[in-house]
C-alpha cells in the first residue's frame, strides 16, 4: 500500500512540474505572469488570462500562475510548486510582469475575520511596507515594468468570498497607493468590470472568473502592454 508521504511527494512532483513553465533556448520571452487562480483559471484549456495575452500581443508568455497561491507560504516542497507567490519568479529579461495575489492570504489566513494583521503584513495602509511592496520593489530592481491586476467583485450576488469584501477593497487601495509613487508599477483595478447583476464574467462559483472574465482581464492586460509600448 502507498504510504501517504509517498502519496504526497508524488503529489508535490506533479504540482511543481504542473506549474513550471519551460523557457525556450533562445530566451526571446519578456513576458512574465504569476499569481493565484484569478491568473491561472482555464489554463488546463488553453483560455487562462495568459494565453488571451499571447494571443493579442502575438508573442509568448510564461505563465507561473497557480490556483490557491499565497505571500504567507511556509510549506517547502509545495511551496516551491508555485503556492508561494514569490516562489513564482523565474530569472530572465523581463520587460513586463503581469502579477495579482493577496486574496488567498485574507480568505486562508484569517477567514477574512480580523484581518487587520494580516492585511499590514501584506501591504501597509501608506501602500511602503509589507510583504507585496518588497516583492514588487525587487522585481522593479531587474528593470521590468509590473502590471499589479485587481480581483473580480461579485456581480450584485451573494458569493463565498462575500466576506472578504471590504478587506479586498482595503487591499487594492492599498496597492493603488503603491502604484501611485513609481510610474514603472501599473495598477489595473477590475472592481468595475463586472456590470451589475451580469454573471457571465464569473465560473459558477462566483470566486472565479468564466472563460469571458479571463478574456476580458487578458484583453485589458494586452491594451496595457501595447500602449506603453508604442514609441
Amino acid at each position: 500500500m502507498m504510504t501517504l508521504r509517498r502519496l504526497m511527494t508524488m503529489l508535490c512532483a506533479a504540482l511543481l512540474a504542473a506549474c513550471t513553465e519551460s523557457r525556450s533556448d533562445a530566451g526571446e520571452e519578456r513576458i512574465l505572469l504569476m499569481g493565484d487562480s484569478l491568473l491561472a483559471f482555464h489554463g488546463a484549456s488553453g483560455q487562462a488570462v495568459s494565453d488571451v495575452v499571447e494571443a493579442a500581443l502575438d508573442e509568448p508568455v510564461v505563465d507561473r500562475a497557480v490556483s490557491g497561491a499565497r505571500y504567507f507560504y511556509i510549506l517547502p516542497i509545495t511551496g516551491n510548486a508555485g503556492f508561494n507567490i514569490r516562489k513564482q519568479h523565474v530569472d530572465g529579461a523581463w520587460d513586463w510582469i503581469i502579477l495579482n495575489g493577496g486574496g488567498n492570504d485574507l480568505l486562508f489566513g484569517c477567514g477574512c475575520g480580523p484581518c487587520t494583521g494580516k492585511l499590514d503584513r501584506l501591504i501597509s495602509g501608506d501602500g511602503k511596507t509589507g510583504r507585496i511592496p518588497g516583492f514588487v520593489s525587487n522585481l522593479r530592481q531587474s528593470g521590468a515594468r509590473v502590471i499589479y491586476v485587481g480581483y473580480l467583485r461579485t456581480p450584485g450576488v451573494t458569493s463565498p468570498v462575500e466576506g472578504c469584501r471590504d478587506e479586498g477593497r482595503e487591499l487594492e487601495r492599498r496597492i493603488a497607493k503603491l502604484a501611485e509613487r513609481d510610474d514603472g508599477i501599473l495598477f489595473l483595478s477590475n472592481a468595475e468590470l463586472v456590470p451589475h447583476g451580469d454573471r457571465s464574467f464569473h465560473a459558477l462559483d462566483l470566486v472565479h472568473p468564466s472563460v469571458k472574465g479571463s478574456r476580458a482581464i487578458g484583453e485589458r492586460i494586452a491594451e496595457i502592454i501595447r500602449e506603453t509600448d508604442s514609441p
